[in-house]
């Protein structure tokens, strides 16, 4: 099965407007979009987590989805190319945020536990980057 949303034609912007309208509607206080060299490279947005103020920044990494739509024979070679992986990260990140919000909305989980890994310290590092530098052996099964 080819790459979700490969075919998009829907700009950058217009999905992020829909992810930015999703994330208002469950109650986070502020979103910006964080720029690379002219283009959208991320969402930061602040929700309030047990009375505080959380900031979280949410990554599309676009060059992983060329990578796995060139190495897809499904996806036709006309896809291949930057400007395309671009709309289909930010499609298949807005797709994502929409099914955890459905999660969040049935009762499931909070959205601190949903967007945890992307929760951001003073230095700007994610809590999944602090794990991934610090070791992950805090998470090890008990003995």
């Amino acid at each position: 099965m080819p790459i979700a949303n490969y075919t998009t034609t829907v700009k950058q912007l217009k999905t992020i407007g829909e992810i930015q309208s999703m994330l208002v509607e469950h109650g986070v206080s502020s979103i910006s979009i964080d720029y690379a060299e002219k283009q959208p490279a991320a969402l930061y947005f602040i929700a309030e987590i047990n009375f505080q103020s959380v900031p979280f920044r949410l990554p599309s990494k676009w060059e992983g989805v060329l990578q796995a739509m060139k190495r897809d024979s499904n996806v036709p070679k006309r896809y291949c190319v930057e400007d395309q992986a671009r709309r289909v990260a930010w499609r298949i990140t807005r797709d994502w945020v929409r099914a955890q919000l459905a999660i969040i909305e049935a009762g499931q989980v909070s959205l601190g536990e949903v967007f945890l890994p992307y929760a951001v310290n003073s230095d700007g590092q994610t809590v999944y980057e602090l794990f991934s530098q610090k070791g992950f052996a805090a998470l090890a099964p008990a003995k």
